[in-house]
């Protein structure tokens, strides 16, 4: 056990080290065969606001045989101290180094967090090239989102679970626990966890390309299945609900509690990465989110408890939860809150029911400027919708409304681009009408770049380039005069290196390896990011960023994360990429005619609504 304390007094936010939160489990070291550490490639604040790390906490916890602690990127003060005195990097609960543990498993949320994973394992002691590591090295997995393309970090990591965690974590630790026992190689180890679906191994994979340098293949040694199938939690009633998590000792980015009320989404954003890699919906049971609910008040003295999912004014049950858990609530002034709303008059009518959500900003994502291109993305969003929603919000009370836009998306004009501050602004003349005072009333207008993203219609699109984003940005600014609406933008140039990466193919592991020795880590932080650095890296590395972040895919291409099965067959996103060019929508299978994706057959799983709510035949 390290000596931890004797850097809490140097450094900016001690509490992120501590660890000791109300909740956290300690288990005994020596009696408990199995260590795993859970490592967020992110600060604490933002690794602590993440739902999927308290329910492994919890899942992993539970079983006797293995005990899991947490680990987070350090802030660069700490990792100087860390390097200064070649202390190790170490977990939360013992103190203990990370390279004492028998397996490091990193979430993988956003791209611009992988070279934070290289440095995690640099401090821990850990080779970062798995080809390297010997076999008492912690065995070093990733999940998450970024895992659905995971080739640009594959060199890093001996194996990745696609999908969903909690349904495969207890297969895969069964397995290490036999090997173990058994005294079984580490090769032969990642042979029998690639025989688990679900799980990638990438040392058993070749990759292939063509003679002028482009992707062509990833091929499977023999005896190793050519595609790896997600795996997801069937049962609605099996997806875990963490009612003792973790408290932090520190605010952090969500400071609240949160109670999951379903998985998926069908709305068909066709830019939408998590829309695709999350289906079917599988919604929760309302009696047992009112029994959830009301055991994580108690247990952890939240103020405040958010209903999340990809999209929570879709829950089929949510206005008699809502009601139910605030008449529950009451006595003990606990408020009930949502992440994300529709731009619609019922959303405002839901926030309307939440006490707690009436003194911030409301929150709206029409994502484009215009009906054409809100068509083209399938954003089931239109102005009269978003005008009557602004209306009933200020109506309602609120003096503050936030819209969330993407510029560089697929077939986006000049036109589109001013249509954003034309809607901006009829959103703060309803503002006017409303009666609001001059002085109270404030609109935000953010946007974001659009990064075409693996696994979904838009994956063969490129990015927008840099320049054409500034420009974009430009235009926008100019029309932004009114001291009443404040203009927010996402940095080019790291939309630039997230595409880059969401695209990429083995090779970028080369490009990682020399941006850490430029010092790159935190790129996901303004004040840290350095594009210069990275274009150095990609030159040492022998690659063009722009062959990866700008090439329009054809549709006889090999992409190279063809071998990472989704569940959604390639002739529904096909589909849905030549419907985005003639603007035709696909509605939701919850309350239309099914589309046919795939996942429902490929899974072998229908999509599950509350209360014997059904959806449209397959």
């Amino acid at each position: 056990m390290l000596d931890v304390e004797s850097l809490l007094r140097w450094v900016e936010k001690p509490g992120r080290y501590t660890g000791g939160e109300l909740n956290a489990v300690k288990k005994n070291w020596e009696d408990t065969p199995v260590k795993l550490a859970f490592a967020f490639p992110d600060v604490y604040e933002v690794g602590m606001s993440h739902l999927g790390l308290q329910i492994l906490y919890a899942v992993v916890n539970a079983r006797a045989d293995t005990l899991m602690e947490r680990v987070f990127a350090p802030w660069p003060d700490m990792e100087a101290l860390l390097r200064e005195r070649q202390i190790p990097l170490f977990s939360l609960e013992s103190h203990r180094p990370v390279k004492d543990f028998d397996i490091l498993a990193f979430t993988l949320q956003y791209e611009l967090t992988y070279t934070n994973v290289i440095n995690m394992l640099e401090l821990s002691g850990v080779n970062p090239l798995a080809s390297e590591r010997t076999g008492d090295a912690p065995l070093v997995i990733g999940g998450g989102p970024c895992a659905f393309n995971p080739e640009p970090l594959a060199c890093f990591f001996d194996l990745f679970v696609i999908g969903e965690g909690e349904e495969v974590i207890h297969e895969l630790l069964d397995a290490y626990h036999r090997g173990r026992r058994d005294g079984v190689k580490r090769g032969d180890l990642l042979s029998a966890a690639a025989a688990i679906p679900g799980v990638y191994v990438p040392s058993l994979y070749s990759v292939v390309y063509r003679p002028d340098g482009k992707f062509a293949a990833v091929e499977p040694h023999p005896g190793i299945p050519a595609r790896v199938s997600k795996r997801i939690v069937k049962d609605a009633d099996r997806i875990p609900i963490p009612v003792d998590p973790v408290i932090p000792t520190i605010e952090t980015v969500h400071d609240r509690g949160v109670l999951e009320i379903f998985r998926g989404c069908t709305r068909g954003c066709r830019f939408c990465q998590a829309g695709i890699i999350y289906r079917p919906v599988r919604e929760q049971e309302l009696e047992r989110l009112l029994a959830q609910g009301r055991a994580l008040a108690k247990n952890t003295g939240y103020d405040e408890i958010s209903l999340s999912s990809l999209s929570s004014v879709d829950y089929s049950q949510l206005l008699p939860l809502i009601d139910r858990l605030l008449s529950t609530f009451r006595p003990e002034r606990v408020g009930v809150s949502l992440p994300s709303l529709r731009a619609d008059a019922f959303s405002v009518e839901v926030a309307r029911h939440l006490r707690q959500v009436r003194k911030s900003t409301l929150t709206f994502a029409p994502e484009a400027g215009t009906q054409r291109l809100r068509d083209v993305v399938n954003k089931e969003v239109t102005r009269d919708a978003m005008l009557d929603a602004a209306a009933a919000a200020f109506a309602a009370g609120w003096f503050r409304v936030k819209l969330y836009f993407m510029i560089g998306l697929p077939t986006e004009t000049e036109g589109d681009i001013d249509g954003i501050a034309l809607l901006a602004h009829e959103v703060l003349q309803v503002g006017e009408r409303s009666g609001i005072p001059r002085n109270r009333l404030r609109l935000t207008v953010s946007t974001s770049c659009f990064i075409p993203k693996a696994h979904t219609p838009f994956q063969w699109e490129p990015l927008a380039h840099i320049e054409e984003l500034k420009g974009k940005i430009t235009r926008l600014r100019k029309q932004f005069k009114d001291r009443r609406v404040e203009f927010d933008w996402h940095d080019p140039h790291m939309s630039f290196l997230e595409a880059v990466f969401a695209r990429g193919d083995r090779r970028l592991g080369q490009v990682l390896l020399e941006a850490r020795k430029n010092g790159c880590r935190f790129d996901g932080w303004r004040e840290y990011f350095s594009f210069s650095q990275w274009l150095k890296a990609f030159g040492r590395a022998g690659l063009d960023p722009a062959e990866y972040a700008y090439r329009r895919f054809d549709y006889r291409n090999a992409l190279p994360w063809d071998h990472i099965d989704t569940g959604v067959n390639r002739e529904f996103l096909v589909e849905e990429h030549q419907r985005a060019y003639r603007a035709e929508p696909t509605y939701d299978c919850r309350r239309g005619n099914c589309e046919a994706c795939g996942v429902c057959t490929s899974l072998d799983l229908e999509p599950h609504l509350a209360e014997g709510e059904t959806c449209v035949s397959l």
